[in-house]
């Protein structure tokens, strides 16, 4: 059996430390920092704030990445996947020509309704 050199031991005990406290970007970027940190004469708070802010900032990224995949977006949907002819009470001409009047204003919302407003009287 063969034991690691004493110059590995600590390295190797903060891996498995880190892997236990569940740090991920801090056991990644572990070499990258301490040696940046030695170069400019960083000391030991600083070089922790300097890992801390990683933590954090890879946190939050994998909590996003995470809400969205358990988001379960509905799937993004056409008018050619609908079946208009199974909602009688729909006017179909009206529907193609809003999607029409959609699709022609390249992304521009448009202000007209499905259904046309009432007349409002104007009194004298």
């Amino acid at each position: 059996m063969m034991r690691p050199a004493a110059t590995d031991t600590p390295q190797v005990l903060l891996a498995h430390h880190l892997r236990k406290l569940k740090l991920p970007t801090f056991q990644r970027e572990f070499d990258k920092l301490a040696r940046g940190a030695a170069k400019e004469g960083l000391d030991h708070p600083r070089y922790l704030l300097r890992r801390a802010a990683l933590e954090l900032i890879d946190r939050a990224r994998r909590i996003v990445e995470r809400r969205i995949r358990a988001a379960t977006f509905p799937a993004v949907k056409s008018l050619d996947t609908i079946d208009l002819a199974a909602l009688p009470a729909l006017n179909k001409p009206v529907v193609l020509a809003l999607a029409h009047s959609n699709s022609s204003s390249h992304g521009k919302t448009s202000t007209r309704s499905a259904t046309p407003e009432p007349e409002k009287a104007i009194s004298p």
